[in-house]
C-alpha cells in the first residue's frame, strides 16, 4: 500500500505564521494543475506497482479547486493506480470556501474527509494570525459539512498564541468540541523566520510564549480532548477511537508515497525526492531533486517518527530492519541518556506517554545515532 498527496500552491492570502510553499493569489493556476496530470502519468512507475490506500490534498489551500478538478485527479488516479483499497481521501480546506453545493460536490467526487483549518475560535485571535474566516464562519462550515453527510472531519487548533492563551483558549477547545468533529489535530505555534510573525519577532514587534506557557497550554489541550474522548496518538493529533488519519500515519511509519505539485516530496523506501518550490520552475519542467538516505538516516528518522506517537519504538521492527547490534545500541543510549526516566520502556517497546509529547524533540536528539 502506498500514498498519493496532491500539492495545491495556491492561497487567497498568506497567513501570519505559514511558511509552507504557497503563491497567493490564482496566476497559472489551471495550468499547474494541467501539470500536475502530466506530472501525475510520468511519475507512477515510481510507486512500483503499489496499491493506493489513501490520497490527500494538501496546500495551499485545495479548495480553491472546483469538485471537478478534484474529481479528474481522482479519475486519473484510478486509471494509473489500483485504487480497489482505497479508504481514505482527504481534502484540506478554509471554511469560508464552502457551501452546501460545494460540499455536495467534493462527496460525488470522492473525498471522504475534511480537514478544516479553523485555527481558534477568538475572532481576534484569527484577526492575528490574518485568516479569512471568522468564528462564526467555522461553527457554519463544520455544519454544513455533516449535514451532506460528511463523518469523518478533521479541524485544525493552534495554541501557544501570544495573548490567547488561558480561558481564551479554553472557550476555543470548548467551542471545538462541541462540534463534535472525529479529529482534532492542535500545533503549537511555531516562528518561522520567511512568515509575517518571523519577520515581526527580527523587528522585536512579536515574542513567542515561554517554555512555561508552552508547557502549560499544551496540556491544557492535552487534559482537555483527552478526557472528552480523544486519544492523543501523535504529538499533534487527537481522534476519537477508529478515527486516526491514515494518510499522516502513512508518514510516521515509512509508507512509501508519491507526491504532485510545486514543493510536494515523494518517498519509495530508499530515497527522498522533492518538486522545485516555485509555481514558475515547475511549468518550466526543473526536475525533483533526490537524496539517498543512508542507513543511518533512515534509523534516526524512525526513532523521530515513531517517537512522536504513542505506539513509540517496537523493538523487534528494530531488529528486523537494522540488527540486533542496533537496539543493543539504543539501549545503551538510553541508560546513559538524561531524559531516560521519560520514556515507558518494557520488552517490546520504548515510548514516551502523551502528556510527555513536548518533550519528544529532545529525547530524540539524545536518541540520535550521529
Amino acid at each position: 500500500m502506498a500514498g498519493l498527496y496532491f500539492h495545491i500552491p495556491f492561497c487567497k492570502r498568506a497567513c501570519a505564521y505559514c511558511d509552507f510553499y504557497k503563491q497567493i493569489g490564482t496566476r497559472h493556476f489551471d495550468e499547474t494543475l494541467q501539470a500536475m496530470h502530466r506530472e501525475l502519468d510520468t511519475r507512477a512507475p515510481y510507486l512500483r506497482g503499489a496499491s493506493i490506500g489513501t490520497v490527500y490534498f494538501g496546500g495551499g489551500t485545495p479548495s480553491l479547486c472546483s469538485p471537478r478538478q478534484i474529481g479528474d485527479f481522482m479519475e486519473h488516479t484510478a486509471r494509473l493506480f489500483d485504487t480497489s483499497a482505497l479508504e481514505e481521501i482527504t481534502l484540506e480546506a478554509n471554511p469560508d470556501d464552502l457551501s452546501t453545493d460545494y460540499l455536495r460536490g467534493l462527496r460525488d467526487a470522492g473525498i471522504n474527509r475534511l480537514s478544516m483549518g479553523i485555527q481558534s475560535f477568538d475572532d481576534d485571535c484569527l484577526k492575528l494570525m490574518n485568516r479569512r474566516h471568522d468564528a462564526a464562519g467555522a461553527i457554519r462550515a463544520v455544519d454544513m459539512a455533516q449535514k451532506v453527510g460528511f463523518d469523518n472531519i478533521s479541524t485544525d487548533l493552534i495554541f501557544g498564541v501570544p495573548g490567547f492563551g488561558g480561558e481564551k483558549l479554553m472557550r476555543s477547545i470548548r467551542r471545538m468540541l462541541d462540534l463534535n468533529v472525529q479529529h482534532i489535530s492542535a500545533y503549537h505555534l511555531t516562528i518561522e523566520p520567511d512568515t509575517f510573525f518571523g519577520r515581526q519577532m527580527a523587528r522585536g514587534t512579536f515574542s513567542p510564549v515561554t517554555e512555561e506557557v508552552s508547557e502549560e497550554e499544551f496540556l491544557t489541550v492535552h487534559h482537555a480532548l483527552t478526557e472528552a474522548g480523544y486519544e492523543h496518538y501523535e504529538i499533534s493529533n487527537f481522534a476519537l477511537p477508529n478515527r486516526r488519519a491514515r494518510h499522516n500515519a502513512a508518514y510516521w511509519h515509512s509508507v512509501p508515497y508519491l507526491g504532485i505539485g510545486p514543493a510536494a516530496h515523494s518517498f519509495d523506501g530508499e530515497e527522498r525526492h522533492w518538486n522545485v518550490s516555485s509555481v514558475e520552475g515547475y511549468l518550466q519542467g526543473e526536475a525533483p531533486e533526490a537524496e539517498q538516505l543512508t542507513r543511518r538516516d533512515r534509523y534516526n528518522e524512525y526513532l523521530m517518527t515513531r517517537l512522536r506517537t504513542i505506539e513509540g519504538l517496537d523493538l523487534k521492527e528494530i531488529v528486523r530492519l537494522f540488527g540486533e547490534d542496533q537496539l543493543k545500541s539504543l539501549k545503551n543510549n538510553i541508560r546513559g541518556s538524561m531524559l531516560a526516566s521519560t520514556l515507558r520502556i518494557s520488552d517490546d517497546r520504548i515510548a514516551l506517554k502523551p502528556e510527555q509529547f513536548l518533550v519528544s524533540d529532545l529525547v530524540i536528539k539524545d536518541l540520535f545515532e550521529v
